[in-house]
């Protein structure tokens, strides 16, 4: 049971002091009778919360795809830096927290969710989650290095990185510099950095593009978001069971 307020604010339909207003106005019913408080407790899975009439369907979790911006921080709040959770609207931001984490100065996909489950299910080390960067490269990468990731690199920890997949895009050879695609499936601290870093090589650049069945959507702009489709949802959650 929650305040029929606070259901109002979870489903976007208003912020809170948004919804006093609705109710105020008597545009707001439960179950057919006039809503006249707030903070009047109703059962989403149960009730009929209408506005004007029309019920509002009820979401119990919410799955937000942010094409994250470089020079903010994968944390639901900081003191110092922009948080990607500030690029949410303040009425969606309550019990959402990032799957994983992307470096401060990486771009990309970002999944933003409040469905503990999923989170846990694709950030678990043994489902191996594959995810795929765009990366520009200081340095000529080869075929070598190919080979190197496929058989894991030495990062500097207990344990070789997994095979992952390189591919060369572009090679630019009087600036020394290349564009790949890597696809990794684990989340090691800086893991593509490091990789690189480990065969002479520096990232000038990376977005992630992908992570699982979920890709980035090329018509969001830095900073911006979109709630996942039906079948985005789906298809993640049947690849994490």
């Amino acid at each position: 049971m929650i305040r029929i307020d606070k259901f109002l604010s979870q489903m976007q339909v208003a912020t809170r002091s948004e919804s006093k207003k609705l109710i105020k106005m008597k545009r707001i019913t439960k179950n057919g009778a006039l809503v006249t408080d707030g903070g009047e407790k109703c059962d989403p899975k149960k009730d009929c919360i209408c506005l004007d009439g029309h019920p509002i369907a009820y979401q119990e979790y919410h799955y937000l795809m942010l094409h994250k911006p470089a020079g903010c921080v994968t944390a639901t709040e900081d003191r110092q830096d922009k948080t990607v959770m500030d690029y949410l609207p303040d009425n969606l931001r309550r019990g959402l927290s990032p799957v994983g984490r992307l470096d401060k100065d990486t771009e990309g996909l970002l999944l933003i969710t409040d469905d503990g489950a999923l989170n846990h299910s694709l950030l678990a080390p043994g489902r191996h989650v594959p995810k795929t960067y765009y990366a520009r490269i200081h340095g000529i990468v080869t075929e070598s290095d190919i080979t190197a990731f496929k058989n894991g690199l030495d990062i500097g920890e207990k344990k070789m990185t997994a095979p992952a997949a390189l591919k060369i895009l572009h090679i630019a050879e009087n600036e020394q510099t290349s564009e790949i695609l890597v696809t990794i499936t684990e989340g090691k601290f800086h893991q593509v950095k490091r990789m690189f870093q480990s065969v002479g090589k520096k990232v000038s650049y990376l977005k992630r593009l992908s992570m699982g069945s979920l890709h980035l959507d090329e018509k969001l702009t830095p900073g911006a978001w979109r709630e996942l489709t039906l079948e985005e949802i789906t298809k993640l959650k049947e690849e994490t069971i």
